[in-house]
């Protein structure tokens, strides 16, 4: 009597280790396409999967959720959603000091910082940066942060918000105009904070001309 040798099953949706490397670059490839051309929330990780032309349990494999994969197609290491999650966890009246720590934190490590940096020039001539940059900006934090909040014209202080932290960005770690450039992330917290309060939640007590 001769026994026979098991082969375990792979399980549904699992890649064979010669073609994971190549079925995981598609799918990534098609989300940063997906989320470049719809946007965040029209696309979903079975819509991905047919982009890709693979199963949508596959996706699953590789990736968390909708969040995480749209956090590595576009090559950002913060997720969003973690984001918007810490920023509101505190009081209401330190959301700006929390937002601005939790993206300028990411940039005092160099990895980060050149990513986005790289992210932030290739904007300016590119509209597939661009749109991905307003995604994960304006679209999935800013805008997301404005929308708990509760208040009027969320979308209007989500732009505002994610203006002066853009120009921050680009003149401390792009530009790296002293004495901005060596100011510790504390007292840089302390003295913008207020200035992102301010463009989340305050409003003009006179209207202009």
């Amino acid at each position: 009597m001769t026994s026979e040798q098991v082969v375990p099953r792979r399980g549904r949706g699992r890649p064979r280790a010669a073609d994971a490397g190549d079925s995981r670059e598609r799918i990534l490839a098609a989300a940063s396409a997906e989320f470049s051309r719809h946007g965040y929330e029209a696309v979903s990780l079975r819509s991905v999967a047919r982009a890709a032309s693979v199963d949508a349990a596959l996706v699953h494999h590789y990736f968390e959720d909708k969040a995480d994969l749209f956090t590595q197609a576009i090559g950002m290491p913060l997720r969003p959603d973690r984001v918007v999650k810490t920023v509101l966890s505190g009081p209401r009246e330190d959301v700006g000091a929390n937002l601005l720590r939790a993206i300028l934190g990411g940039f005092e490590e160099p990895g980060f910082r050149d990513r986005v940096l790289g992210l932030l020039r290739t904007a300016l001539g590119h509209e597939f940066a661009a749109a991905m940059l307003r995604q994960f900006l304006v679209k999935e934090v800013l805008h997301r942060v404005a929308i708990e909040l509760a208040v009027p014209d969320g979308e209007l202080r989500a732009t505002l918000t994610a203006s002066q932290m853009i120009g921050l960005v680009v003149l401390r770690y792009g530009i790296r105009a002293e004495p901005l450039a060596s100011v510790p992330l504390d007292e840089l917290v302390v003295r913008v904070g207020p200035v992102i309060q301010w463009h989340l939640l305050g409003f003009p007590e006179a209207k202009g001309p």
